[in-house]
C-alpha cells in the first residue's frame, strides 16, 4: 500500500511521518522523500530579484523521482542521496530504500506530479494555520540552516506562499484524509490509522 502525504512548507510532514512509521513499525515501512531529488543549486531557477527558487515543481529531478518510486512500488531495493540543505553534493549520505508492505510518499509536490498521485492507494493532505507554519520555519531556517529572519521572511511571501497556492491547495479536495494539524493532531491520527489500517485489510483480500 502506497500512502502520500503533503503540506506546506512547516505543516508537519516530517513529524507525521515518523508517528505513522512508529504506529506501523511492524511493518517496517518505506520511506521515500521527494525532497532526496533536488536538483544542484545551479540548476535551480532565480526570481526576479537573482534568488534561487526552491519552491517550484522544476526544483526536483522529475524524472529519477518518478522512475526511482515506480521501482520501490514494484519491489526493488533503490539507493538514493539523501539530501540536506546547504550540503555539497557530494557529501550527501547514500541511503538504501527496501520495499515494503507500507510504503509513504512525502513531499510538496506529490499532487502536482500526476505520475507520483496516480501510484498513491491513499492520500493525506495537511491544514494547519499559515502563522505557525511561518513560526516554524522561522525557527527551523535560523537554527540549521544559517537564514537570516529577512531572508526567511522574502522567501515565504514570494516563494513559499506562491507554492502553495499553486501547486498544493488545488488539490486538497482530492486528498482522501485532512489531518488538522492543531489541537486535533491525536484525534485525527487516531482516525487516519484506523483507516490507513482499514485500507490495507482491504488490500490484503
Amino acid at each position: 500500500m502506497i500512502v502520500g502525504i503533503c503540506g506546506g512548507s512547516g505543516s508537519g510532514k516530517t513529524t507525521l511521518l515518523k508517528r505513522l512509521c512508529s504506529h506501523f513499525g511492524d511493518l517496517q515501512p518505506s520511506v521515500f522523500s521527494m525532497d532526496n531529488y533536488y536538483l544542484p543549486i545551479e540548476e535551480q531557477k532565480l526570481d526576479e530579484n537573482g534568488i534561487h527558487n526552491f519552491d517550484l515543481p522544476t526544483a526536483l529531478n522529475r524524472e529519477k523521482l518518478v522512475n526511482d518510486l515506480k521501482k520501490l512500488v514494484s519491489g526493488s531495493t533503490i539507493i538514493v542521496k539523501e539530501y540536506h540543505f546547504n550540503s555539497p553534493p557530494d557529501k550527501n549520505v547514500l541511503i538504501t530504500i527496501y520495499p515494503s508492505e507500507l510504503i509513504i510518499v512525502e513531499g510538496l509536490f506529490l499532487f502536482h506530479f500526476e505520475e507520483v498521485r496516480e501510484l498513491l492507494d491513499y492520500s493525506v493532505f495537511i491544514k494547519v494555520d499559515q502563522e505557525v507554519q511561518l513560526d516554524r520555519r522561522l525557527y527551523r531556517d535560523q537554527e540549521s540552516r544559517g537564514y537570516s529572519r529577512e531572508a526567511i521572511l522574502y522567501q515565504w511571501e514570494n516563494h513559499v506562499k506562491p507554492c502553495y497556492q499553486n501547486y498544493l491547495l488545488p488539490f486538497e479536495q482530492q486528498a482522501d484524509f485532512r489531518f488538522r494539524n492543531d489541537a486535533h493532531a491525536d484525534e485525527d491520527f487516531q482516525k487516519l490509522t484506523q483507516e490507513i489500517g482499514t485500507k490495507m485489510e482491504a488490500v490484503k483480500l
